[in-house]
């Protein structure tokens, strides 16, 4: 039986692409959560509160978020 890999155990590669993934991602989250905030209801496709817990969602939510859930 495998054990689990750890964090530690990676290459340096493989913790740059994990810790670049992770930033990204969080970037993500903020800026669709900061866009909601901000963005007046009537501009927004659909409850606010439901957008917000879809962005909260890995890298599918924000961007679902930017691409269907703002009125131009």
């Amino acid at each position: 039986m495998e054990t689990k890999r750890k964090f530690q155990d990676l290459p340096p590669g493989g913790k740059i692409a994990v810790a670049s993934a992770a930033i990204a991602e969080l970037t993500l989250m903020v800026a669709a959560l900061r866009d909601l905030h901000k963005r007046p209801a009537e501009q927004v496709k659909g409850p606010k509160p439901a957008w917000a817990a879809a962005s909260m969602i890995n890298f599918l939510g924000p961007i679902a978020y930017f691409a269907f859930g703002r009125r131009k």
